[in-house]
Protein backbone atom coordinates (compact mmCIF):
# COMPACT_ATOMS: atom_id res chain seq x y z
CA UNK A 1 0.00 0.00 0.00
CA UNK A 2 1.41 3.31 -0.44
CA UNK A 3 -0.28 5.88 1.58
CA UNK A 4 1.29 8.96 2.87
CA UNK A 5 -0.43 7.99 6.43
CA UNK A 6 2.07 4.61 6.83
CA UNK A 7 4.87 6.70 5.53
CA UNK A 8 4.11 9.19 8.22
CA UNK A 9 3.43 6.54 11.04
CA UNK A 10 6.90 4.70 10.38
CA UNK A 11 8.38 8.29 11.08
CA UNK A 12 6.98 9.18 13.90
CA UNK A 13 6.35 7.30 17.60
CA UNK A 14 4.32 10.57 18.95
CA UNK A 15 0.56 9.88 17.77
CA UNK A 16 -3.08 9.95 18.59
CA UNK A 17 -3.92 6.11 19.47
CA UNK A 18 -7.64 6.74 20.11
CA UNK A 19 -10.39 9.45 21.28
CA UNK A 20 -10.66 9.46 24.60
CA UNK A 21 -13.92 11.49 26.03
CA UNK A 22 -15.86 14.11 24.76
CA UNK A 23 -17.09 16.98 27.36
CA UNK A 24 -20.69 18.72 27.58
CA UNK A 25 -21.73 21.25 29.33
CA UNK A 26 -25.26 20.63 30.38
CA UNK A 27 -27.76 22.80 31.45
CA UNK A 28 -29.60 19.74 33.70
CA UNK A 29 -27.12 17.10 34.71
CA UNK A 30 -29.71 14.87 35.85
CA UNK A 31 -31.38 15.02 32.47
CA UNK A 32 -28.12 14.47 30.88
CA UNK A 33 -26.86 11.69 32.71
CA UNK A 34 -30.68 10.17 32.78
CA UNK A 35 -30.51 10.36 28.78
CA UNK A 36 -27.00 8.64 28.31
CA UNK A 37 -27.86 6.10 31.31
CA UNK A 38 -31.80 5.02 29.68
CA UNK A 39 -31.35 5.67 26.29
CA UNK A 40 -27.39 4.09 25.71
CA UNK A 41 -27.12 2.15 28.55
CA UNK A 42 -23.55 3.79 29.60
CA UNK A 43 -23.19 3.98 33.50
CA UNK A 44 -22.72 7.43 35.58
CA UNK A 45 -19.95 7.31 38.14
CA UNK A 46 -18.41 9.73 39.87
CA UNK A 47 -16.00 12.13 39.02
CA UNK A 48 -12.48 12.91 40.05
CA UNK A 49 -12.14 15.47 43.05
CA UNK A 50 -12.38 18.85 42.65
CA UNK A 51 -15.27 17.78 40.84
CA UNK A 52 -18.53 17.06 43.13
CA UNK A 53 -21.62 15.32 41.47
CA UNK A 54 -23.56 18.87 41.97
CA UNK A 55 -20.49 20.11 39.08
CA UNK A 56 -20.32 17.11 37.12
CA UNK A 57 -21.10 13.62 36.17
CA UNK A 58 -18.45 10.79 33.98
CA UNK A 59 -20.03 8.72 31.73
CA UNK A 60 -18.78 5.06 31.41
CA UNK A 61 -18.79 2.43 28.81
CA UNK A 62 -18.96 -0.73 28.68
CA UNK A 63 -15.57 -1.46 29.19
CA UNK A 64 -15.50 0.99 32.01
CA UNK A 65 -13.94 3.83 30.10
CA UNK A 66 -15.33 7.36 31.04
CA UNK A 67 -16.43 8.26 27.37
CA UNK A 68 -18.47 11.28 27.70
CA UNK A 69 -17.67 14.55 31.01
CA UNK A 70 -20.82 16.33 32.12
CA UNK A 71 -19.90 19.64 33.35
CA UNK A 72 -22.24 21.79 34.80
CA UNK A 73 -21.46 25.75 33.73
CA UNK A 74 -20.34 26.17 37.26
CA UNK A 75 -17.71 22.54 37.26
CA UNK A 76 -13.90 24.44 37.47
CA UNK A 77 -12.08 23.81 34.10
CA UNK A 78 -8.27 23.59 33.67
CA UNK A 79 -9.17 25.51 30.41
CA UNK A 80 -11.85 27.65 30.35
CA UNK A 81 -14.17 29.60 27.73
CA UNK A 82 -17.36 31.20 26.74
CA UNK A 83 -20.08 27.94 26.47
CA UNK A 84 -23.60 28.78 24.77
CA UNK A 85 -26.19 26.77 24.34
CA UNK A 86 -27.07 25.36 21.03
CA UNK A 87 -25.54 24.57 17.93
CA UNK A 88 -22.01 23.21 18.66
CA UNK A 89 -20.48 25.88 15.93
CA UNK A 90 -17.50 23.58 13.88
CA UNK A 91 -18.46 20.68 15.30
CA UNK A 92 -20.95 18.79 14.42
CA UNK A 93 -21.62 15.22 15.86
CA UNK A 94 -20.10 12.72 18.02
CA UNK A 95 -19.92 9.33 17.09
CA UNK A 96 -20.78 6.31 19.10
CA UNK A 97 -20.07 2.54 17.91
CA UNK A 98 -23.28 0.72 19.38
CA UNK A 99 -25.08 -2.66 19.87
CA UNK A 100 -28.73 -2.96 20.19
CA UNK A 101 -30.14 -0.98 17.39
CA UNK A 102 -34.03 -2.20 17.59
CA UNK A 103 -33.99 -1.55 21.41
CA UNK A 104 -32.38 1.95 21.47
CA UNK A 105 -34.55 2.61 18.39
CA UNK A 106 -37.94 1.69 20.72
CA UNK A 107 -36.23 3.75 23.77
CA UNK A 108 -36.01 6.80 21.84
CA UNK A 109 -39.64 6.23 20.55
CA UNK A 110 -40.60 5.60 24.42
CA UNK A 111 -39.25 8.88 25.55
CA UNK A 112 -41.23 10.52 22.43
CA UNK A 113 -37.37 11.96 20.92
CA UNK A 114 -36.81 12.86 17.60
CA UNK A 115 -34.14 10.96 15.61
CA UNK A 116 -32.83 9.75 11.73
CA UNK A 117 -31.91 6.51 10.48
CA UNK A 118 -29.95 5.72 7.78
CA UNK A 119 -28.66 2.34 6.26
CA UNK A 120 -25.24 2.24 4.71
CA UNK A 121 -25.63 -1.11 3.09
CA UNK A 122 -22.19 -1.03 1.12
CA UNK A 123 -20.10 -1.41 5.09
CA UNK A 124 -23.27 -3.17 6.90
CA UNK A 125 -23.86 0.09 8.84
CA UNK A 126 -26.87 0.95 10.66
CA UNK A 127 -27.03 4.80 12.03
CA UNK A 128 -29.66 6.35 14.29
CA UNK A 129 -29.01 10.47 14.95
CA UNK A 130 -30.18 12.03 17.73
CA UNK A 131 -29.55 15.34 19.49
CA UNK A 132 -28.76 14.97 23.20
CA UNK A 133 -30.62 17.03 26.14
CA UNK A 134 -28.19 19.77 25.22
CA UNK A 135 -28.35 19.87 21.46
CA UNK A 136 -25.45 17.40 20.44
CA UNK A 137 -25.84 15.82 17.54
CA UNK A 138 -24.81 12.20 18.22
CA UNK A 139 -24.23 9.66 15.65
CA UNK A 140 -25.13 5.82 17.06
CA UNK A 141 -23.11 3.54 14.76
CA UNK A 142 -24.27 -0.15 14.30
CA UNK A 143 -22.35 -2.39 11.80
CA UNK A 144 -23.53 -5.93 11.47
CA UNK A 145 -26.36 -5.35 14.38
Amino acid sequence: MNSPFLQFETRVRARVVALDHFCVVASDLDRSEAFYRDVLSLESCPAPAPLTRETARWIYDHEERPIIHLNAKSAPRAMDRDMTKGPTGALHHIALRCEGFDDIRDRLEDRGLTYESNVIQSIGLRQIFVHDPDGVLLELNFFED
